[in-house]
């Protein structure tokens, strides 16, 4: 009975053997066990094969996209106007920042608090002040601006300050050429004008990219009236015709930048009738600039959107019939240039870091 037992045992463990190939091996189990894990390794590499080739679609993709950005904002910049790599003065350490031109007139409370402010911006290199009253500045007011300036400097560079002293009270003055400068950037300004530093710096930033025109922070304007006997006659629009029609033809230079060059066109090749007229009339050399340079370019100004701050109290704008005699002044100028070079425009710069919306 024993032997009948043993005998089955045998045969099942056999069939068992047979079953799983023959004799059982652990090396054969190992193998086996490869194979399965072998047999998912192809598929894994074929799938990150499959992520690398979208990955560097997608980048090649990405890069052909800002290629074409790239390209489409210089071809618009170009098409605007806008030279963003003319070799203005920030392309040259020695043309860096800008010129304070302060024109000035028996304000001297005014003047010091004027110079102390633009000694303060950064951008400052030089400040000039246009003298042309009767006595020179004394000694005591030189010694004290220059003091104020060194003292309300914050840059390793001091600004140079100079007085321009005029034998004669001319308003036209205030744009003759100027020795010595080493910026190409003017900014004229009235002695009782005060541009917070930052706002002077961003329209510092506008002038760069078109130096040649006029920027500024008051805007006036002009439109045609044929009511006038028939014949062509302009009128001159302060700040509420600006604000009430959206545009606008020129730029006081009460608070604008210029390239430097206008002083020697202004002083030397404007019309002299212009001139005469101007010291004869005791006005409007600001719209004798704005024609200047419009005719010189054929292109508008360009106004900065910006707070300024008048501390004086009053000045020839305050005075009656101040309106009329800027109306005369502009067609009698237009007169003398024999045309009108004024160009309209409502492009207005903003600082897109202190707006709600870009």
């Amino acid at each position: 009975m024993s032997i009948h037992i043993g005998i089955r045992d045998n045969d099942a463990s056999t069939t068992d053997a047979e079953r799983n190939g023959g004799l059982y091996s652990p090396a054969k189990e190992k193998a086996a066990n490869r194979g399965v894990y072998s047999s998912r390794s192809p598929l894994l590499l074929r799938r990150v094969r499959q992520l690398l080739a979208a990955a560097k679609v997608k980048t090649l993709l990405g890069l052909c996209f800002l290629c074409f950005f790239v390209l489409a904002t210089s071809r618009l910049r170009s098409f605007m106007g806008w030279n963003t790599h003319y070799p203005s003065s920030v392309s040259s350490p020695s043309r860096g920042g800008y010129t304070i031109l302060i024109n000035t007139w028996k304000r001297n409370s005014l003047l010091k608090q004027s110079v102390a402010h633009y000694a303060s911006c950064s951008g400052t290199d030089a400040i000039h002040v246009v003298w042309s009253e009767i006595d020179p500045p004394s000694e005591t007011l030189k010694a004290y601006l220059k003091k104020i300036v060194f003292s309300k400097s914050q840059t390793f560079h001091k600004p140079n300050f100079k007085f321009d002293i005029n034998e004669e009270d001319d308003l036209n003055n205030r744009f003759k050429p100027i020795e010595e400068l080493r910026t190409d950037a003017i900014f004229s300004v009235d002695d009782d004008v005060v541009v917070p530093c930052p706002t002077l710096d961003f329209a510092f930033t506008v002038w760069q990219s078109a130096p040649f025109s006029m920027v500024g922070f008051v805007p006036r304007m002009h439109w045609l009236d044929k009511s006038k006997n028939g014949d062509a006659y302009y009128n001159y629009g302060g700040w509420w015709s600006v604000w009430w029609m959206g545009t606008y033809s020129m730029v006081l230079s009460k608070a604008a930048f210029f390239h430097r060059r206008y002083l020697d066109l202004y002083t030397h090749k404007m019309p002299s009738s212009i001139h005469d007229y101007v010291s004869r009339e005791r006005n409007c050399e600001d719209i004798a600039m704005s024609l200047l340079l419009a005719n010189a370019t054929s292109a508008p100004p360009i106004w900065v959107k910006g707070k300024i701050y008048e501390i004086g109290s009053s000045g020839i704008s305050s005075l009656q019939g101040h309106s009329k005699r800027r109306n005369k002044c502009l067609n009698d100028f237009i007169s003398l240039y024999g045309t009108m070079p004024l160009v309209s425009t409502n492009v207005k710069a903003v600082d897109a870091r202190h707006e709600w919306f870009w």
